[in-house]
């Protein structure tokens, strides 16, 4: 049994084979660790370091059965029934992919040069350190035209990321940064929210979107929709006939499934998913199973969302399926179990449905989105970590000292005005001859 991308789904897959004596399970991932992703945008703005939301798989999978092993899989040779991966090939039984979403720019792959999206640790430093850096530009910037330009931050996509994003930049400009510049108030900042679609988290009943609306302006989100973006550089956001200069893009608008899915040549979705059958396999390999964001499952005539839950579910299945085979025993098909879905938009705003039935707005949303991401959260150190800092900030409206620029960004920053730079050192005096020791008789 080879499994690819421990993330919610695989992980839980490997679990639920994890006491099968008969099964042999390696678990394949490019990175070490597992990742809790709904919460990435909170390292993207500085509430919680990396460590907070991740963990070594080798510590999370302890099974005897069990390997785990670090490596970048390539592609997937079906008539072979091996795994490529760099540097050789792991042959399977039974292959599990669920390695996955990725980053979609409809078709401009060079906007991710300029607009970062947020699927990993390295993009949510990569988008803190954006941030940070944007406001010590501003607070060296003599030029009035292009202070504004740093202390506009542009989020475009207006799905949960794009919301949660938007939310907890306008709150720290707020609340977290203020006392730490001297020529800048960052309050004065522009956070705006692009969207093409009519309302924000289109996927939410439209009352939802309407009250995540009205809390994004609460919290001085500029929030635009039907703004269908056209153009992205270095030097702002383009839609329609409006330009907005600024120097700090962040994506938040498509995804699409893992390319990996695409080397198994069976039909695909327009997001790159694979098509699965009732028993989540891929159409014509009922050895391959597919799971997560890469497996487009329907149910009702609905899609089944692209969030953790769903993924769990999923791998848990997978692994029941794979221990129900073996055993002769017979499959079923899979069924989905909404528990709801949350997007957090501020300090004590968030929305969401529970069950598919109650829908929720407010502090009482955000108190159960809390409670539901602290008990997904993997170690008893990392929700201890987390509940502590969330405390600390929802009573002090403060933060953490996690405002921290690892790279080397000096280069980047603009010159100093005349005005603000240090004295000249005084000319250097000619260098006198070293003196001569003098005999002493």
């Amino acid at each position: 049994m080879v499994i690819v991308g421990a993330g919610f789904g695989g992980l839980q897959a490997a679990k639920a084979l994890g006491k099968a004596d008969n099964v042999r399970v390696t678990v394949v991932d490019r990175y070490n660790h597992h990742l809790f992703q709904p919460l990435l945008y909170q390292v993207a703005t500085a509430v919680l370091n990396p460590a907070d939301i991740s963990a070594p798989i080798r510590s999370v999978l302890h099974a005897r059965n069990t390997e785990v092993m670090l490596a970048e899989a390539k592609s997937v040779d079906t008539r072979r029934k091996v795994l490529v991966i760099e540097g050789g090939e792991i042959p399977y039984d039974s292959l599990v992919l669920g390695t996955g979403a990725t980053h979609s720019y409809f078709k401009h792959p060079e906007w991710d040069r300029v607009a970062p999206g947020l699927k990993t640790l390295e993009d949510a430093v990569r988008i803190r350190e954006r941030v940070l850096t944007a406001f010590e530009a501003a607070e060296r910037e003599s030029d009035p035209v292009r202070q504004r330009e740093w202390m506009t931050f542009v989020i475009i996509g207006a799905g949960p990321t794009g919301v949660e994003l938007a939310g907890a930049l306008a709150y720290m400009t707020r609340h977290s940064l203020p006392k730490d510049f001297r020529r800048i108030d960052t309050r004065e900042a522009r956070v705006i929210l692009l969207e093409g679609l009519p309302r924000v988290l289109s996927a939410y009943p439209e009352v939802l979107s309407e009250a995540a609306k009205r809390d994004l302006e609460k919290l001085h989100v500029e929030v635009r929709t039907g703004a269908m973006v056209t153009d992205v550089d270095a030097e702002g956001v383009t839609f329609g006939d409006e330009h907005i200069s600024t120097r700090t893009v962040l994506w938040g608008a498509g995804v699409a499934a893992s390319p990996l899915v695409r080397s198994l040549e069976v039909p695909l979705d327009r997001a790159g998913r694979v098509k699965v059958t009732p028993l989540l396999t891929a159409p014509g390999l009922s050895d391959v199973y597919v799971i997560g964001d890469v497996a487009a499952v329907e149910q009702h005539g609905k899609p089944v969302p692209g969030i953790a839950p769903a993924a769990m579910q999923m791998g848990r299945h997978v692994g029941k399926t794979i221990r129900d085979r073996l055993a002769n025993r017979p499959l079923r098909a899979f069924r989905y179990h909404d528990k709801g879905s949350f997007a957090v938009i501020g300090r004590g705003y968030a929305v969401g449905v529970l069950f598919d039935k109650w829908r929720m707005k407010g502090l009482p949303a955000w108190m159960v989105w809390a409670g539901v991401h602290i008990a997904y959260l993997i170690g008893f150190r990392n929700r201890i970590s987390v509940m502590l800092n969330w405390g600390y900030t929802f009573f002090t409206k403060g933060g953490r000292d996690l405002r921290l620029i690892t790279g080397k960004v000096s280069p980047r920053m603009p010159a100093l005005a005349s005005s603000t730079q240090a004295p000249a050192l005084p000319p250097a005096q000619p260098e006198l001859p070293a003196p001569r020791s003098v005999p002493v008789h």
